[in-house]
């Protein structure tokens, strides 16, 4: 049985201007200890799919569809049974670190509340565990930097805190959301090489979210690009990197610049801007940016096709 198998999820959110409709149709499966990097540029829906997956959304916020997690349906599952899951079979690390915690109390007292809700510990087996668990990712003197406050510590050490938080339960799913935003590549590199061991040592499965396609090579197994609310490619990172087939895809990949000293590709930059999410167009959405566009893109939504075993994509095109 899969890990988690999301079939045809659709997000939609009540705004005073209108209905905005921010995931659309997505489906995808996870296996045990496989880690999904989901790539796309800012608003293409990456995170608000996986607040729909963790029950998470705002209040003028809806999903439909069906997201399974270890055979148990998460759609339309009661806050009280769901909250069961989040923080102990599945657990998420969010954007920002410093907004995550709270500025006000130690981060013993923040670790060690998750593991006296979920698993019953005493406080002090709790602090002990939570001790342990920021020694696993790297946090020098743990046992003396656990009573600090989170201004203590830097940018790439909160995101370690974080990490420790979100595994104290020793979770199946992680889902981390632009982890590594705002933080400078040696940090970044840190935090990857942190999260590779620690999928390694205990056989959990990631979601990777970010518009950075070096960490999506770091780490993932299998790419998920998403425009527009939609997936337009999904493929072993392999191939993503070596032959992508969508033009956005494409892309993404041509407007990131090299250091393997080729310069015969020139940077290219994606012209114009993603589409208005409450007026998606008719056809496909990335219509007007695309170099390669034919005319049924203008009328018809392409549909999402397997072009091998391994690999989906949603574009007219037969081949790039």
């Amino acid at each position: 049985m899969p890990l988690l198998t999301v079939n045809k999820l659709n997000t939609h959110f009540k705004t005073m201007d209108g209905e905005v409709s921010a995931v659309n149709d997505i489906s995808f499966t996870m296996e045990k200890g496989e880690t999904l990097g989901i790539v796309g540029e800012s608003g293409s829906g990456k995170s608000q799919l996986v607040l729909s997956i963790m029950g998470l959304l705002a209040t003028n916020g809806w999903a439909e569809g069906s997201a399974c997690f270890q055979g148990q349906e998460l759609i339309g599952l009661p806050t009280k049974e769901i909250n069961k899951i989040r923080g102990n079979r599945m657990a998420m690390i969010f954007q920002d670190p410093m907004t995550c915690l709270n500025g006000y109390l130690t981060i013993a007292r923040q670790m060690t509340e998750v593991l006296i809700l979920h698993k019953g510990m005493s406080m002090a087996d709790a602090r002990q565990r939570s001790i342990e668990m920021l020694e696993a990712v790297h946090i020098p003197d743990a046992r003396n930097r656990i009573s600090r406050y989170p201004h203590e510590f830097s940018g790439g050490m909160r995101q370690r805190v974080m990490i420790a938080m979100s595994l104290l339960c020793e979770p199946d799913l992680l889902i981390a959301d632009e982890p590594t935003t705002a933080l400078d590549v040696t940090v970044q590199a840190q935090i990857i090489d942190v999260m590779n061991e620690l999928r390694s040592d205990m056989n959990m499965s990631i979601i990777m979210i970010t518009h950075d396609l070096g960490v999506i090579a770091g780490i993932s197994d299998n790419v998920l690009v998403m425009y527009a609310g939609r997936i337009c490619e999904y493929a072993p990172v392999d191939d993503i990197f070596r032959n992508p087939q969508h033009p956005y895809t494409r892309g993404l990949l041509h407007s990131v610049p090299r250091l393997d000293g080729d310069t015969s590709r020139a940077l290219h930059a994606i012209p114009g801007n993603p589409p208005n999410m409450q007026h998606l167009p008719t056809g496909c959405a990335f219509y007007e940016r695309c170099e390669f566009r034919l005319e049924i893109c203008l009328s018809q939504q392409p549909a999402l096709k397997h072009i091998d075993d391994l690999r989906q994509k949603a574009c007219h095109l037969e081949a790039l």
